[in-house]
């Protein structure tokens, strides 16, 4: 069991940004988890991964390849507060879901 997190490059986010990005997208897409995979999860040490996607398109081609193959997927929009402006989306999260489902999607994008 494992979860990936898609962070955008193009958008010059801060590390603190990006962390707090990766942060509310791991959650949202967990919450969206169903029971007995989120304490599979919890139980394996909660494994994490956090890719790169160049830009918007790519982060949406992302989520949509993962919820076709009905996978937990949580994109996150910034609140606009700081660095971006409002409603930018910044990450996908994708699982927790079995290690070959995700990688299926997230496999050929570079680490962060």
């Amino acid at each position: 069991m494992k979860q990936v997190i898609a962070a955008r490059t193009d958008l010059g986010m801060g590390q603190g940004k990006l962390a707090a990005q990766v942060a509310h997208a791991s959650l949202k897409a967990y919450e969206f988890t169903d029971d007995r995979a989120q304490r599979q999860w919890k139980d394996q040490g909660q494994t994490k991964v956090v890719v790169k996607v160049g830009g918007e398109q790519e982060l949406y081609a992302v989520a949509e390849e993962a919820k076709a193959q009905g996978l937990p997927t949580a994109i996150i929009s910034d609140a606009g507060r700081t660095q971006l402006e409002p409603g930018t989306p910044t990450a996908v999260a994708i699982g927790p879901a079995a290690d070959a489902d995700v990688d299926q999607i997230t496999g050929d994008l570079s680490l962060f």
